[in-house]
C-alpha cells in the first residue's frame, strides 16, 4: 500500500526553496493497548475529573487551565489567551546552518518524518539531497507545526531526505550530572574487550533482526483468550551467578561465542600459521552415545 502523505511544506534556504510531502517514519498505532474495564460486569469505564477541595466531579465546559507558580497557588488561562501564544504554522522549514552530520548527538532525536518532492519539487530535491550526501553534511533550522515551533534536522538518507525533530539544548540532560567514577583499565582486560567487541561486530545496522518479542508474547496471549483458552505464566528464568571478576567475565563472555581468548590472540598475532596449527593439532574425539545404555545393563546384572 502506497504511504499517505500527512501534509506539505517548503524546505527553504537562501533563495532556493523546494516544495516536498511530509511522511510520518514511524507507527506509533503499533502499541497494544488495553482498555480499563468494570470488573463486576466488564464494562468499560469512563475518565472522570474530580474537584479535591469539593470532591465532586466536574464537566468539562467547567475545566480551565492554569500554572502553579506556587504551592496550590495558579494563574489561569483562557482558550483565547492560549491560543495567542501559540506558534502560527508556517508550512516552511527554513534552513538557518549547515553542520557536519557527525556533530549532532543522536540524544537529540525526537520524531522523524521523510520527505519526499512535491509538484516542480523533483529537480531542486534531487540537487539538494545530492549535495548534502556528498559535503557530508545536514541542514539545520526551524519549524513551526501544530502551534509550537521545533528545531529540525534534514538529513540524507538512501534516496531521499528525512527531517529529523530535534530537542532543545533545555531538554536534555547533562552527563555531567552524573557522578561517573574515574577508573583505570588495565591494558589486558581493554584488549579482552576489544576480542570480544571484534567478534560480535556487523558491518551494517539490520533493524528487521530485531523483533518485539514482548509484543508477540502479548498478542498470542491474546488471542488465546479470544479463542477460550487458558494463558499459562511462564516461571521467571533464573538469574545467572553474578561473576564479580572482570577478567573472567570478559573470557567467558569470549569462550561463549566459541573463541578462547588464547586462541583469539594467537589467531592476531600469527595469521600465517593458524592453518599449519590447525592441521597439527588432533581431531577432537565425539562422544560415545552408546556408553550409558551399556553401562545400566552391566548395573542390573
Amino acid at each position: 500500500m502506497a504511504a499517505r502523505s500527512i501534509g506539505s511544506l517548503t524546505v527553504s534556504f537562501g533563495l532556493v526553496s523546494i516544495p516536498v510531502k511530509l511522511y510520518s517514519a514511524t507507527e506509533s498505532s503499533r502499541a497494544i493497548s488495553f482498555n480499563m474495564l468494570h470488573k463486576t460486569c466488564g464494562s468499560r469505564l469512563k475518565q472522570q475529573y474530580l474537584c479535591l477541595k469539593e470532591g465532586v466531579p466536574v464537566e468539562r465546559d467547567d475545566i480551565v487551565k492554569g500554572y502553579e507558580f506556587a504551592k496550590d497557588q495558579y494563574v489561569i488561562f483562557s482558550p483565547e489567551e492560549l491560543k495567542a501564544l501559540e506558534e502560527a504554522g508556517t508550512h516552511s522549514a527554513d534552513i538557518t546552518e549547515f553542520v557536519p552530520l557527525e556533530s549532532v548527538d543522536p540524544v537529540y532525536f525526537d520524531k522523524a518524518y521523510y520527505l519526499a518532492p512535491d509538484k516542480g519539487g523533483a529537480k531542486p530535491y534531487t540537487l539538494f539531497t545530492r549535495a548534502l550526501r556528498e559535503s557530508n553534511r545536514c541542514a539545520v533550522g526551524r519549524w513551526a507545526a501544530r502551534g509550537k515551533q521545533y528545531i529540525v534536522m534534514i538529513r540524507p538518507v538512501d534516496d531521499g531526505l528525512v527531517m529529523q525533530q530535534l530537542l532543545y539544548a533545555d531538554e536534555v540532560r547533562s552527563m555531567k550530572d552524573l557522578d561517573v567514577p574515574k577508573v583505570e583499565v588495565k591494558d589486558t582486560e581493554l584488549k579482552l574487550a576489544q576480542q570480544l567487541i571484534e567478534q560480535q561486530s556487523s558491518d551494517t545496522f539490520d533493524p528487521a533482526a530485531y523483533t518485539d518479542e514482548v509484543r508477540a508474547r502479548i498478542e498470542a496471549a491474546v488471542q488465546k483468550k479470544v479463542e477460550g483458552q487458558e494463558v499459562t505464566l511462564a516461571d521467571a528464568p533464573e538469574g545467572g551467578a553474578q561473576v564479580i571478576d572482570l577478567m573472567e567475565a570478559l573470557r567467558a563472555s569470549l569462550e561463549r561465542k566459541g573463541v578462547a581468548p588464547s586462541k583469539a590472540r594467537a589467531a592476531k598475532a600469527e595469521p600465517q600459521e593458524q592453518p599449519a596449527a590447525q592441521a597439527r593439532k588432533p581431531p577432537k574425539q565425539a562422544p560415545v552415545a552408546e556408553a550409558a545404555p551399556a553401562a545400566r545393563a552391566r548395573a542390573r546384572k
